[in-house]
């Protein structure tokens, strides 16, 4: 049996928002000035940054939570958890948040390591190969 497309799908969608977010995060210093004048205010606001690091977490956890029941290799997991503590403290840790470079370069390693992760799951997911140990 091969990998669902539901799967595959979340993996896909995981990896593609998080390097979004972490081109996001790249280009956040460079296009503070741009942003008032685009009207695209909400992009840098605070609660939008919370919200999508919720959901990367949210979405990361699920799918490769998802994922290592079907391949039982940690190695997605080491790339998202990590990823995902740096986002949660540029978020979440307010010297950090205030600091617009560091704040800029945690949160694109952040988001980075979550894209991998994602990646990961994917390819390890696309590799399993059915046998009588599998869980499913």
């Amino acid at each position: 049996m091969s990998d669902s497309p539901s799967r595959s799908l979340i993996d896909r969608i995981g990896a593609l928002g998080s390097l979004l977010c972490a081109v996001h995060c790249a280009l956040l210093p460079l296009a503070i000035a741009l942003i008032p004048s685009l009207g695209l205010v909400s992009l840098a606001s605070d609660r939008f940054e919370l919200a999508f690091v919720a959901f990367a977490t949210v979405l990361g956890a699920f799918s490769l939570i998802w994922g290592y029941r079907r391949h039982h290799a940690v190695r997605a997991l080491w790339l998202l958890v990590p990823g995902l503590a740096l986002l949660w403290v540029g978020v979440l840790y307010a010297p950090l948040h205030h600091s617009v470079v560091p704040h800029a370069i945690a949160m694109t390693i952040g988001g980075a390591l979550v894209g991998l992760a994602h990646l990961a799951n994917l390819r390890l997911n696309h590799g399993h190969i059915h046998s009588a140990s599998c869980a499913h």
